[in-house]
């Protein structure tokens, strides 16, 4: 067995680093909802120290909310901001010796093209038009996979360690009670049903089935270091590769 494990990185937080010694992926933030320029280009200079893979990680145009406040914006729109997000860290990537292989939305970009099928085919549309061999990561079972596959892009289906899941298989909105999963052993067994059975329990008790790819650790989180190292320690113990997937 294998599984990838993705980070988010570039938002602000001083363990980026660190965080690049125990994942496979990074998706870097572009500047719209977090980082600027200089962050972008140190975040690739220690992936590619680390061997790990560069994903941008395009947001809605919400600085000021982190990228957390739902938009509703022109498709056309949509593509355009992608493309400009995409573009500046694929531009940064290539003076460092090194190349994108994945986009991965940022919150409620990510969340809004779970459900909202024009706007994953807007993202996905940017995704082609720069580079079709990119692949494209969005959350296990939701529109987002179905988006990218009428695009021609290769999805990825994307589960989450510290992140409550709803009956339908989407994310509990962080405005709900049990959205984020706080408790190191929690997490820990969170990501072991993922990864080994593909499924995970809902807020409700129920049991989702869900097809696990890569596994992402939240950069931004309290204890995203203690969970990552936890967790990578437990896959490497019971033999499960930690791998990008290009």
């Amino acid at each position: 067995m294998q599984i990838d494990l993705n980070v988010d990185l570039g938002e602000g937080c001083d363990n980026d680093e660190a965080l690049l010694g125990l994942v496979s992926s990074a998706n870097i933030a572009c500047g719209w909802h977090a980082g600027d320029a200089a962050t972008m280009r140190q975040c690739v200079r220690w992936a590619v120290e680390r061997g790990v893979a560069i994903g941008a990680h395009p947001s809605f145009p919400d600085r000021a909310n982190f990228g957390r406040s739902e938009m509703h914006l022109p498709p056309e729109e949509i593509v355009a901001g992608v493309l400009y997000q995409v573009g500046a860290l694929a531009a940064i990537a290539k003076a460092e010796g090194a190349a994108l292989t994945h986009v991965k939305p940022h919150g409620a970009l990510y969340n809004q093209a779970a459900k909202d099928p024009v706007l994953a085919d807007a993202i996905c549309e940017a995704v082609r038009r720069f580079d079709p061999s990119l692949r494209f990561f969005g959350l296990a079972g939701s529109g987002m996979i179905g988006a990218a596959e009428r695009a021609g892009l290769v999805p990825v289906e994307e589960v989450f360690a510290d992140r409550g899941y709803q009956p339908d298989g989407s994310l509990v909105p962080r405005s709900k009670p049990g959205a984020l999963i706080d408790d190191e052993e929690a997490s820990l067994a969170q990501a072991m049903s993922l990864v080994r059975d593909h499924r995970v329990r809902a807020v409700d008790g129920s049991v989702v089935e869900v097809n696990a790819q890569t596994v992402c650790l939240h950069g931004d989180g309290a204890h995203a270091l203690v969970f990552a190292r936890r967790i990578r320690e437990r896959l490497t113990a019971e033999g499960i590769a930690i791998r990008a997937l290009h």
